[in-house]
C-alpha cells in the first residue's frame, strides 16, 4: 500500500479535492510536494475564477490541475513525453476536466513561440538537473499578463526575479525551494496623465 501512495499524489482543494493524480515512474519526474501545493495556492488565493493558467513543465499535471479545480477559466498543460500526456488525458477525462488543455510538446519551443494569449499564473517546475529553469523564466515572461503570477520550485535558492518583476512570497520544503513573483502593472501610455 505504502508503494501504491509514492506513486501518486492528492488535489488538496477546490472541486475535485482529493481526487488522486498517477505519478508515472519517470526520470526526472518530481511532482510538486501537498505542503509547496498547498503554500502557492495559499499565496495565490483559492479562487482562481476567470484565470488562464499556464503549467510548462506538467508532469503529473499536480499544480494545473489543482488551479483548475480553484476554478481557473482556462489551464493549459505542457509535456513532451507522450506517456505522461496520455496519463494527464486520462486524468482530464476522469474528471470532467473541460477547461484543462493538455498539448504534447516542448515547453521551451513553444513558449518561444509567443502565443499572442496572456496567463494571469505560469507555473515553471522543470527537472532540476536538466537545466531549464532559466531559459523557462526568460521564455515565460513575455506570456505574462500584467498583474500576474511567476511560480518557480528549484533545488537551489529561487533566483532574484527578472526586471520587470517583483518577488511575492518564497519558501522551502525540504529540498524544494519555492517563489512566486508578480509582474509589475503599468499605466497605457495613451492614458497617463490623460483627462478623463
Amino acid at each position: 500500500m505504502n508503494g501504491r501512495r509514492a506513486h501518486e499524489v492528492r488535489l488538496i482543494g477546490g472541486r475535485w479535492k482529493r481526487s488522486r493524480l498517477p505519478v508515472a515512474d519517470r526520470p526526472g519526474l518530481r511532482p510538486s510536494p501537498d505542503r509547496v501545493r498547498e503554500t502557492l495556492f495559499n499565496w495565490l488565493g483559492q479562487d482562481l475564477g476567470g484565470w488562464r493558467v499556464l503549467d510548462a513543465f506538467a508532469g503529473s499535471g499536480a499544480l494545473g490541475f489543482e488551479a483548475a479545480s480553484r476554478g481557473a477559466a482556462e489551464v493549459l498543460l505542457l509535456e513532451r513525453d507522450p506517456a505522461l500526456v496520455r496519463s494527464l488525458r486520462a486524468t482530464r477525462e476522469r474528471l470532467g476536466a473541460a477547461t484543462v488543455t493538455i498539448v504534447q510538446t516542448d515547453a521551451l519551443a513553444w513558449m518561444a513561440r509567443g502565443p499572442r494569449e496572456r496567463f494571469q499564473a505560469i507555473f515553471l517546475d522543470p527537472p532540476f538537473d536538466a537545466g531549464l529553469l532559466g531559459p523557462a523564466i526568460e521564455r515565460a515572461l513575455p506570456l505574462l499578463a500584467e498583474g500576474g503570477y511567476l511560480y518557480v520550485e528549484s533545488d537551489r535558492l529561487v533566483p532574484d526575479p527578472p526586471q520587470g518583476l517583483e518577488p511575492y512570497r518564497q519558501g522551502r520544503a525540504g529540498a524544494v525551494h519555492h517563489g512566486l513573483w508578480r509582474r509589475r502593472y503599468t499605466a497605457p501610455a495613451a492614458s497617463r496623465g490623460a483627462s478623463p
